[in-house]
């Protein structure tokens, strides 16, 4: 897994499987949010206007890590070959 085209590769298919669990995580806040909320603010006893802010932080941060520790890397080995 030293060459080029094989860290392209992982960093490729990385990129790919983090886009679709974000996706995923942001249907499912979408459609089933209010049934989560519920449930969260149960086990953390939390408000739901709190939950809202959080669920939204979560899906920042994880995209903005999925971009730093992914796609840039993916990227910058697709400029170099």
């Amino acid at each position: 897994m030293n060459d080029l085209s094989s860290l392209t590769t992982f960093f490729g298919w990385c990129t790919l499987i983090n886009i679709a669990f974000l996706l995923f995580l942001t249907i499912m806040m979408t459609v089933f949010g209010d049934f989560a909320k519920t449930i969260h603010s149960k086990l953390f006893s939390l408000d739901h206007e709190s939950l809202d802010a959080t669920y939204f932080n979560f899906l920042a941060n994880y995209k903005l890590l999925t971009i730093v520790v992914s796609f840039v890397p993916y990227l910058a080995l697709k400029i170099m070959s």
